[in-house]
């Protein structure tokens, strides 16, 4: 296994060493008396590197100055929150800033996982890693987490791909690690692009895609590998825990989940269905079949990468890969899967660090509008329902694409609906109608809220998102998998949204003329009168009151 020694000697008698060795929380102390200071050292195998060479990227990656708590002095970098204190010595803080990448969470793993024996015969995989601006010290995070978390034979190399960062320094001391290369861009070419050139650069048949801002946990590495050896047509991740980007404290996410989306085509985490947890609860070590990958950290085989087409390299910057990459393999005959067994903790950022050519939204529309045309076949028209805006964005030349879906003769979205996603509801034979509330110039908004949040009204925008809704023949008023619900029977009450179940508290009626949307079994109708207090509510039915007056129009 790869291994991490750090040492650090001042001119004191009395300093320390201390070896943090992987697999371990403990740190054992042995005393030194050097006649003169040692640099602080960080060793891989039978590489060692000083870390005082790596010194411009550990100051580049902190914040000087003094405090108390991490709340005391706020500082973000690369929307990452990094405090060190400013009166701690360099060697020292190169040794915390080391030794702390390396967090040990037997927590984060149950029996079955620790029992489990993996194939001794696992093929090698080149990690590919790009980044662009990234935080220093995070970047060494991952990278070191990576080294310290696999075992030796099985890292062919980590590929770091600057994407063009501002400092074309922010990867090269990294490149004095043993297995590190570096490649950077001579302009900025965006996620894919640079995803596509570490592949072609790998010399594993394996490659693993990481972000820059991650860290591996034990036995992160062995599950996934031996997966992608037993069908090669296998795309595999880890199980997704968080890392909080302002105390950088991990924590451990449920092993419950798949990855699923909306009509609206974003990316989300939803729980298993009672079936799977049930099988789950017999053996919880085995793969999950999920339909969408969240993208950035996962397993696959370098030839089937290329066979599939690797990425669109028409798309830009970030957003809409994972769900274009997801169509392709399950219609194209491979799988995805997530692995109870191995861990992987992700910083997840509140906002974008680096700015999107023409805008984050149109970017993501941009690349979400290729995926869809290419893979959805008409189902594609249920995404332009649900985002409107969509549509007037270019999404460029797709021919090639195209192209590739025919010579894999890959099979229709309406397999991926019936075989794979077969959870999604499809708006056509659910709703009769579907569009915006309106009152005048103000639409039903779901405010951004959840389940058993409140809507209310909002300046109609036009664009579908949160003021999308479709009114079913059997009464149902739904956003997405969220139906309106008078959970108390009387005058007054929130309206909220629940996940749709069809019972009579989610039923209403559209009652013409006058407009007003009536509850099935008792005479109240849905109410904007309190809207920017309570939201929406329950009221007595009165045709003569406009704030009980709706008009459902079509955005598309």
């Amino acid at each position: 296994m790869l291994g991490i020694l750090l040492k650090s000697v001042s001119s004191s008698p009395a300093s320390n060493s201390k070896i943090f060795q992987r697999g371990t929380s403990e740190r054992r102390v042995a005393k030194t008396a050097p006649e003169d200071p040692a640099p602080t050292t960080m060793k891989s195998a039978d590489h060692t590197v000083n870390l005082f060479r790596l010194r411009p990227l550990l100051e580049r990656g902190v914040v000087q100055g003094k405090h108390e708590s991490l709340a005391s002095r706020d500082v973000l970098i690369d929307q990452f929150l990094v405090v060190v204190d400013g009166q701690t010595a360099l060697d020292d803080s190169c040794q915390r800033q080391v030794q702390t990448y390396l967090p040990f969470y037997s927590t984060a793993f149950f029996a079955g996982c620790r029992r489990k024996k993996w194939r001794t015969d696992l093929p090698a995989t080149s990690v590919i890693i790009t980044f662009h601006n990234e935080a220093r010290s995070t970047l060494l995070r991952t990278v070191v987490s990576v080294l310290n978390r696999s075992p030796e034979h099985l890292i062919k190399e980590i590929i770091l791909v600057d994407d063009f960062s501002d400092n074309p320094e922010d990867g090269e001391e990294l490149a004095k690690i043993q297995k590190v290369r570096v490649l950077r861009n001579d302009k900025r070419e965006g996620l894919m692009r640079s995803r596509v050139r570490g592949a072609d650069a790998a010399a594993a048949s394996v490659l693993t895609f990481l972000d820059s801002h991650c860290e591996c946990n034990v036995n992160w590495l062995e599950p996934l590998l031996e997966r992608v050896a037993e069908d090669p047509s296998r795309v595999v991740c880890p199980v997704i825990d968080v890392i909080s980007m302002d105390t950088f404290q991990y924590i451990g996410a449920s092993a419950d989940l798949r990855g699923g989306f909306d009509w609206n085509l974003v990316f989300k985490w939803e729980y298993l269905g009672y079936a799977e947890r049930e099988s789950r609860q017999r053996d919880p070590t085995q793969a999950i079949r999920t339909p969408m990958i969240a993208g950035g950290l996962f397993v696959i085989d370098k030839a089937y990468f290329e066979k599939l087409g690797k990425y669109d390299m028409k798309m830009d910057v970030w957003g809409g890969e994972n769900l274009e990459i997801s169509f392709r393999v399950w219609q194209c005959g491979g799988s995805l899967e997530i692995i109870p067994c191995s861990r992987v903790g992700h910083v997840f950022r509140k906002r974008h660090p680096y700015t999107f050519p023409g805008g984050s939204g149109n970017v993501f529309a941009r690349n979400t509008r290729r995926a869809a045309e290419v893979w959805m076949d008409d189902y594609k028209h249920f995404y332009y329902a649900s985002v409107p805006l969509a549509k007037n964005i270019p999404f460029g030349d797709i021919s090639e694409r195209l192209e590739l879906r025919n010579r894999l003769q890959c099979k229709p979205f309406k397999w991926y609906l019936q075989h794979v996603y077969p959870e999604l509801a499809i708006p056509q034979a659910t709703s009769s109608h579907v569009g915006e509330l309106r009152q005048g110039m103000y639409c039903l908004d779901t405010m951004g809220h959840l389940i058993d949040g409140t809507v209310a009204l909002y300046q109609c925008h036009h664009t579908g998102g949160n003021q999308e809704w479709g009114l079913t023949g059997g009464g149902l008023i739904k956003h997405h998998d969220l139906c309106l619900t008078l959970v108390d029977y009387m005058k007054g009450a929130q309206v909220v949204m629940r996940i749709c179940d069809g019972s009579d508290s989610q039923k209403w009626h559209l009652i013409e003329p006058g407009g007003l949307l009536r509850h099935s079994r008792f005479p109240l109708c849905l109410d904007s009168r309190y809207t920017d207090v309570k939201g929406i509510t329950a009221e007595r039915c009165n045709t003569n009151l406009e704030t009980q007056r709706w008009k459902l129009t079509s955005t598309s």
